[in-house]
């Protein structure tokens, strides 16, 4: 009687792929969801007899044991193994087919399969197979019923992060790349890294969390490192990158941080994990976002008496922009009505449980007020419901003292985006993070959150509170809402002409009364230069008027900047900048205050990209890149970054200076290796831009 021995094993890679959809992924050893059946061909050296004992043995981690869970023997036709269960089916001579569905919790990772037969145990090549979460699975968690949402949250591997300002919001392309070459890998050595245990392997909610804090390099030596100082010389400038997949690929390679990164990089890289991991995962842009230090509900903004804003005495502040990430997931560790969406942000600001990490935070809770529940939803919460105070700080004998001069409460969390499924377009999702200001719900809701974040009351906190000037005693922020004057009184902000860098700044403040009588308004107004997290650069010119309007009626007063005021700065700096416009008016027959500010981006001419619409599969195609330089500036040291998933690697070009007027075109020569719809993204850096960028789509068939 010979005994029985495994000859080979078929792990039919692409007909299971296509099943659990992992065709994409660039990577020899198969790849399956959980909760779901895949199948594998054993080829025997004799027949499959009712007596014999065959069992598939999978095991996950270093050292696994049965007794742990980390080893799981599997018999046909046995009852289930944790959940698994493996079944014939079919034998045909000295082939057995064999069907394996791990289960819908089952830890994600990698696991290594060997055969045993009697006493022999077979171990295949490229044994080891990638499970992850499953969310074409209904007893999966992570399940999402709508396919056009699969397709978009968990398989598009590009996709658009909406940066800019909240006057003009702007996509910058971003290539995801979930299914290239390592990143896979990248993400299972981050499962590792994160030292979670195999039962907390079954749950995305610990995934997320133990993810937001790995993608960024603080304490665990994580992905990226994050650098606000405007100084890269020893890495790459956060505006160079165009996506996730050098960064993942060179961390892989190095096991050490990536420099550099800010917040859509994080926000970007954490999508691409996610997705990776089959967790359905969206990039979300919150424009004019606090970054609430104290949990208190209150951003404080100082002014000088020229109306400058002051960066030396805000511990927190109000960023332009701030891009975090949201997972879909069932929250069984909640009370129910929070599953859904949860907010995950790995931009390293505040620590959460001593670990720079953020989330999962029900999406939900941050919409109801109920800001008790895990993970970090008081924080999450402050980012898009805060108020915005301003101070004027004036000099009274010789002591710094403290003015009120404005409250902004529907100021803060605006504009709340994402790519809209399916189409490339921003989707505002505002109404899912808030109620709409001023309706019964958001008072209900703001209630709620009152009651777990003790707000302080009207004193500006800084250093020097000592000198303050107190308000009235402790005034509930609760009954704060947009301050109406009694003269009614309004402030404008906007640009009169394109803003193009090399051209004068022409920019105007309008200022509107609404009740009758003859009133004079004192107004001050200054420009500054911004970085997106709201710290000043630069400061550019100040006005200063004294105006007298006639009942209901309005007067523009125009903010003019010159080039030489601005161009200096613009040039010398590694990030892209705002213009940051603020405005001070006071009533003096009734006192009335009201502060007001816009941030508002240069604009620039476009870059186009000339390429087919379809190509053939491994059949060559070119693809131009045409750029006119409209502006009245040298555009210096240009560099074009260009990237096209699946048609051409990641590659910069130096393209030197491009003076006033002339004509950049840049062509390349791109090899499609895969099939369907792909994208070109293609971004132009000088020291005098920072990003301009396009994207183009092409068919390959």
């Amino acid at each position: 009687e010979t005994s029985l021995k495994v000859t080979g094993i078929d792990f039919l890679k692409s007909q299971n792929t296509r099943q659990h959809h992992t065709d994409g992924y660039n990577i020899k050893n198969l790849v399956v969801r959980r909760g779901q059946p895949f199948q594998v061909q054993v080829s025997l050296n004799r027949e499959l007899r009712p007596a014999d004992k065959l069992s598939l043995r999978f095991g996950i981690g270093e050292n696994p044991l049965k007794n742990r869970g980390s080893l799981l023997s599997l018999k046909p036709e046995r009852e289930d193994f944790n959940g698994w269960k493996i079944s014939v089916v079919k034998k045909n001579g000295n082939e057995c087919l064999l069907s394996v569905t791990s289960s819908p919790n089952a830890p994600v990772g990698k696991y290594n399969l060997h055969v045993k037969t009697g006493t022999d145990v077979y171990k295949p090549e490229n044994g080891v197979i990638y499970l992850l979460f499953n969310p074409w699975c209904e007893d999966d968690v992570v399940y999402m019923a709508s396919e056009a949402q699969k397709n978009e949250y968990v398989l598009n591997d590009t996709g658009s992060i909406y940066v800019g300002s909240a006057y003009n919001i702007y996509d910058r392309p971003w290539n995801f790349g979930q299914f290239e070459e390592f990143v896979l890998d990248a993400c299972m050595y981050l499962l590792d890294k994160s030292k979670l245990s195999l039962s907390e392997r079954r749950d995305p909610g610990n995934v997320s969390r133990a993810m937001s804090a790995l993608v960024n390099a603080n304490d665990d030596s994580g992905v990226v490192m994050g650098n606000w100082s405007g100084n890269y010389i020893s890495g790459t400038s956060p505006m160079d990158w165009i996506g996730s997949v050098t960064i993942l690929q060179k961390y892989y390679k190095t096991k050490k941080p990536v420099r550099y990164g800010q917040c859509w990089v994080f926000a970007g890289v954490l999508n691409t994990v996610m997705r990776c991991l089959g967790v359905p995962c969206r990039c979300v842009s919150t424009f004019d976002a606090a970054h609430d230090t104290e949990e208190n509900l209150r951003v404080d903004v100082y002014l000088n008496e020229r109306g400058e804003k002051l960066n030396s005495l805000s511990l927190d502040s109000v960023w332009n922009f701030h891009v975090w990430n949201d997972v879909w997931m069932k929250r069984a560790d909640l009370p129910n009505g929070f599953d859904g969406w949860q907010a995950i942000d790995s931009t390293p600001q505040e620590q959460s449980q001593g670990r720079f990490q953020c989330g999962p935070c029900p999406v939900k809770a941050v919409r109801e007020g109920d800001v008790y529940l895990p993970y970090d939803s008081k924080f999450v919460y402050a980012e898009v419901n805060a108020d915005r105070v301003y101070w004027v700080v004036k000099k009274v004998n010789g002591k710094e003292k403290y003015f009120k001069v404005g409250t902004e409460t529907q100021a803060i969390g605006k504009n709340i985006s994402t790519k809209a499924v399916g189409q490339n377009r921003r989707e505002d999702i505002t109404r899912e993070y808030k109620y709409p200001e001023g309706s019964k719900e958001e008072r209900m809701s703001m209630q709620r959150a009152y009651s777990f974040i003790r707000p302080s009351g009207l004193v500006p906190r800084s250093g020097y509170a000592s000198t303050v000037q107190t308000l009235g005693g402790n005034t509930q922020p609760l009954i704060l809402k947009e301050p109406v004057t009694k003269t009614g009184l309004h402030l404008e902000i906007t640009n009169t002409e394109p803003l193009h860098p090399g051209n004068p700044l022409e920019m105007a403040i309008t200022v509107k009364i609404s009740t009758p009588g003859s009133w004079t308004v004192d107004l001050i107004g200054s420009c500054q230069l911004q970085y997106y997290t709201g710290k000043v650069q630069a400061n550019l010119g100040t006005i200063k008027e004294t105006i007298n309007l006639d009942g209901t009626s309005e007067m523009q007063i125009p903010l003019k900047i010159a080039p030489d005021a601005y161009m200096k700065t613009l040039s010398s700096v590694e990030d892209e900048v705002l213009i940051l416009v603020t405005a001070i008016a006071e009533v003096q027959e009734t006192n009335d205050k009201l502060t007001k500010e816009t941030s508002m981006r240069f604009e620039y001419p476009p870059i186009t990209v000339q390429m087919p619409e379809t190509a053939k599969l491994y059949n060559d195609f070119t693809c131009a890149f045409i750029f006119k330089n409209k502006l009245n500036v040298i555009l210096e040291n240009c560099k074009l970054l260009v990237e096209g998933l699946g048609i051409f690697k990641m590659t910069t070009f130096e393209q030197g200076d491009i003076m006033p007027g002339r004509i950049m075109k840049s062509e390349i020569i791109c090899t499609p290796t895969r099939l369907g719809e792909k994208k070109m993204v293609a971004k132009l850096i000088s020291n005098q831009i920072k990003g301009i960028s396009t994207e183009k789509a092409i068919l390959i068939t």
